[in-house]
């Protein structure tokens, strides 16, 4: 996946140590059977619980929620926005703040360690067609709440904080 040019500048700086990075993830809803053909999974008009855009990453294989790092000074939700558009080609809007935590310390195979704030924001699709929109994935797809694929917990995670009828944004106190 492309390293932002803040994090290569910052890396050439402390090498390999621990960085604490601000991250969106999104999940983006859509009404079940409102796919323009070709957009990927979907039912009857209107029938069923709704849909969820998930990306398959390219370094691991996994099904996720799009999902980024801030740039500097990004307000995150329309860094949110950004990120599923760049990832895959829909145009969303926030409809709410989900949950703020935190993800687990990650080693990536060059060495270099991170953690991130995990902001988690509620989306509602606008427009475009799912597509593969840049390097970092493998496939986009929409998929019926009722037969997702096998998550990462940080994803189960937000999706069942976005999912969740309180409005009031989740955290672990």
């Amino acid at each position: 996946m492309p390293v932002p040019d803040f994090v290569l500048a910052l890396r050439a700086k402390i090498g390999t140590d621990p960085l604490w990075l601000p991250g969106v993830k999104a999940v983006v809803l859509r009404p079940c059977g409102s796919s323009p053909a070709g957009s990927g999974a979907g039912g009857g008009e209107g029938g069923g619980p709704g849909e969820v855009l998930l990306v398959r990453r390219a370094d691991n294989g996994r099904w996720t929620l799009p999902a980024g790092i801030l740039e500097p000074g990004e307000e995150p939700a329309r860094g949110c926005v950004r990120e599923v558009l760049e990832e895959t080609g829909v145009s969303a809007r926030v409809v709410r703040l989900a949950g703020v935590g935190t993800t687990d310390p990650v080693a990536y195979p060059n060495g270099d360690r991170a953690q991130y704030l995990d902001v988690v924001f509620g989306l509602e699709y606008v427009a475009g067609q799912a597509r593969v929109n840049d390097d970092e994935n493998t496939d986009v797809r929409w998929f019926p709440l009722e037969d997702l694929p096998d998550l990462p917990p940080h994803h189960r995670r937000a999706l069942a904080w976005a999912l969740d009828p309180d409005p009031a944004p989740k955290f672990l106190a």
